[in-house]
């Protein structure tokens, strides 16, 4: 399917239309490459082809200042050599470029047969890519080449455009230089009226903004590098502004037009639990976000909150605070979870804190009992059940409730866009929603990712809770770190062990886990010590049957994989051993870290791993070691691994910005919004003459665009 992007230059004339097998130098057979390769369709979707760099042709290095610290070079010099390697897959051609200070060796490993035609030995060429070392030599894989000709020897300074490409194109003669080509063969056709602005005059004149045609054809083949800056400043912010201008109109359309129930009072239930009932003194960051969830629920539309909050912060109760407002008007709620582990906890939990109050709650999973299910299915239609807890069993057609006023969705990210949605259609008036997320979203993504939601921080933890200690050891310190795991055991408490997913293979994830229970068994022998394990390919029943085992504390030790990374609560477990952590994410690690930790006794998290570690590794496990602020640690997490890798987010349209980067871009991303939020301010249809042409490109992008939205 063609995808195209907030940035795609609309179309106000039929030049930009045109098919791209019309543009001189592309015909019927490239036309096909590119609408297969690269989704270019018509002479705009080239236009908004846009380079990933340029390069000055006129700096050239010397390749004798190639080091393992140098990233991309350009050098020139004469082929001496050009030889074929090896056969089928391991087929290479190796070229040798040669300048008066040393020698670079050149590799291709696709295209073989079409280098071959060009490259010629003997001749001069100027060569431009990454550079890297083999068997100490430096090497330049799959590098731009081209012919040193007397123009590029004059030393005339112009910065030339580099395209993203494939090896599929570069085979075919469609290489980044070529597409410059095509490029700069469309760009005469076109003029500014092909090219319409679509930013408010305002906006433009207080930011200072170079039009948009100029920033289109100098985003190609700027003048020089100040042109080139101030094209892409217009562009990134145009990309953002639309993105922001976009997801305000559709908050604003929800705050207006959907409909929702209303929460009239803050009732007998809500006031006993919170005088009686509630087991300490809420934090001011949850007094503040049930005040806003309040907010929301007394207003006859439906309310779309996504509760962020770090591992162990009080999400839960918040939920359940608000589950007592609607059944104190008289409606039913609904908590869903990803797992039956959780499901059953939160059930347990909400049950204990209701005590002897005359709130009737039940659970439903898939293993739930069928003479269970049948109860449960009609006290639930008949009203008699305030509030149900469950896993995707509560979406099932068979569950049917009375009056559905509020869906809690736990680790929303866990869950399809139509899971979520078919629980809120079980109800004439869509029930107020409230997603919870123990994985904190950085500012930025929050803002891009779920920025038509309304959105509650719970910022922090409750009075009691001690820091978790995190240290990281390597491998040759083991016999210390299970030192240590016995010391604390003897004080009664207990300890995690944890060992990573090998995503590529399930029966290796097993293999190493099963080599890591044997491992532990040697340093806590079976008559002394009592061991339960988990993984992802033991029956439910089982895995529940062990898990219970630690939680009432008949096991000392829990062995497992990141199948404990969600809600389980055990207050008494004060170790977590994270063995190969270098091998998970960032916010895996924190969300693992927060298992232990729940009690009030002091906490420690050791990340094993062996001596040597890549840059990223290391990186990772300092941050764990210096922060337990799982806001710092997303924002860390977002700049290390960007926002495509993040969690729930890859599918998400709105992230697929050409040039814009929320890492590298914040201070752009906050000026678009606090714009985009002035113009709808004013106008929040933009129907006033002056945002004309932005609803008009707005309307063009209809359909054009993925987006991922909560609900």
């Amino acid at each position: 399917m063609h995808e195209y992007n907030f940035i795609s230059i609309s179309i106000s004339s039929s030049i930009l239309s045109s098919p791209i097998e019309y543009l001189k130098g592309v015909g019927p057979l490239r036309a096909d490459l590119l609408k297969k390769e690269l989704g270019i369709f018509t002479f705009e979707d080239l236009l908004n082809h846009f380079p990933l760099r340029h390069i000055d042709r006129t700096k050239i290095e010397s390749i004798g200042n190639i080091t393992p610290q140098t990233e991309y070079i350009q050098v020139a010099g004469t082929i001496t050599g050009i030889e074929i390697l090896g056969e089928r897959r391991a087929k290479r051609m190796v070229a040798w470029l040669e300048d008066k200070t040393g020698i670079v060796e050149l590799t291709w490993f696709q295209g073989i047969q079409w280098m071959q035609k060009i490259l010629h030995e003997g001749s001069e060429y100027l060569v431009y890519g990454r550079t890297g070392f083999f068997n100490g030599r430096p090497q330049i894989t799959h590098p731009e080449i081209e012919l040193f000709t007397a123009e590029l020897k004059s030393g005339k300074s112009f910065l030339e455009p580099v395209y993203p490409t494939t090896e599929k194109l570069k085979a075919k003669g469609l290489n980044a230089r070529q597409l410059a080509k095509l490029t700069s063969a469309l760009l005469p056709l076109i003029s500014a009226k092909d090219v319409y602005e679509n930013i408010p005059e305002t906006v433009l004149q207080q930011l200072n903004l170079v039009n948009r045609f100029d920033a289109v054809t100098a985003i190609h083949f700027p003048k020089n590098a100040e042109e080139h800056e101030k094209a892409l400043h217009r562009l990134k912010f145009e990309e953002f502004f639309m993105a922001q201008v976009r997801m305000g109109m559709l908050r604003g359309k929800r705050h207006r037009h959907s409909h929702g129930v209303v929460f009239e009072k803050v009732g007998g239930l809500f006031n006993s639990f919170y005088n009686n009932y509630l087991p300490f003194e809420l934090t001011n960051a949850q007094k503040r976000v049930i005040k806003e969830i309040r907010s929301d629920t007394a207003r006859p539309r439906q309310m779309n909150r996504l509760l962020q909050g770090d591992v162990g912060s009080g999400k839960t109760i918040v939920a359940l605070l608000v589950m007592l407002i609607a059944a104190d008007n008289g409606f039913q709620s609904c908590l869903m979870a990803p797992t039956e582990i959780l499901a059953q906890q939160h059930y347990n939990n909400i049950s204990k804190l209701l005590g002897d109050l005359p709130v009737r709650t039940a659970l439903l999973t898939g293993s739930s009992k069928q003479s269970q299910r049948k109860v449960i299915l009609e006290n639930l239609s008949k009203g008699n059940i305030h509030i149900l807890v469950g896993t995707h069993a509560v979406i099932e057609e068979a569950v049917q409730f009375n009056k559905l006023g509020l869906a809690v969705v736990d680790e929303q990210h866990r869950f399809g866009v139509a899971q979520r949605a078919r629980l809120w259609e079980k109800a004439e008036t869509p029930p107020h929603v409230l997603v919870m997320t123990a994985t904190p979203i950085p500012r930025t993504l929050a803002m891009t990712a779920y920025g038509d939601l309304d959105y509650s921080i719970i910022d922090e933890l409750p009075p009691g809770r001690q820091p978790i200690i995190t240290v990281q050891r390597f491998e040759t310190k083991r016999a210390a770190v299970m030192d240590f795991v016995k010391e604390e055991i003897a004080k009664g408490r207990q300890a995690f062990f944890v060992y990573p997913l090998i995503e590529e293979s399930e029966k290796m994830s097993y293999e190493n886990l099963m080599e890591g229970y044997e491992q532990v068994k040697t340093f806590f022998p079976e008559h002394l010590y009592s061991i339960s394990m988990v993984h992802g390919k033991m029956p439910a029943e089982q895995k529940d049957v062990n898990m219970q085992r630690f939680k009432t504390g008949d096991t000392q030790i829990l062995v497992g994989t990141t199948v404990i990374e969600v809600g389980i609560d055990i207050p008494n477990a004060s170790v977590m051993v994270i063995e190969s952590a270098e091998k998970f994410g960032l916010s895996q690690l924190h969300q693992l870290r927060g298992r232990v930790g729940r009690g009030s006794d002091k906490s420690y998290c050791i990340l094993l791993s062996p001596y040597k570690l890549s840059n990223d590794a290391r990186e990772r496990l300092k941050i764990m070691c210096a922060t337990n602020d799982g806001f710092v640690i997303a924002e860390k997490d977002l700049e290390l691994r960007g926002p495509g890798e993040i969690e729930g987010t890859k599918q998400s349209g709105v992230l697929n910005f050409k040039l814009a980067s929320i890492v590298n871009d914040k201070s752009l991303l906050e000026l678009s919004k606090f714009y985009a939020d002035q113009v709808l301010s004013n106008d929040e249809d933009l129907s006033k003459e002056e945002n004309l042409r932005l609803n008009a490109f707005l309307i063009s992008q209809k359909g054009k665009t993925l987006w991922s939205r909560i609900s």
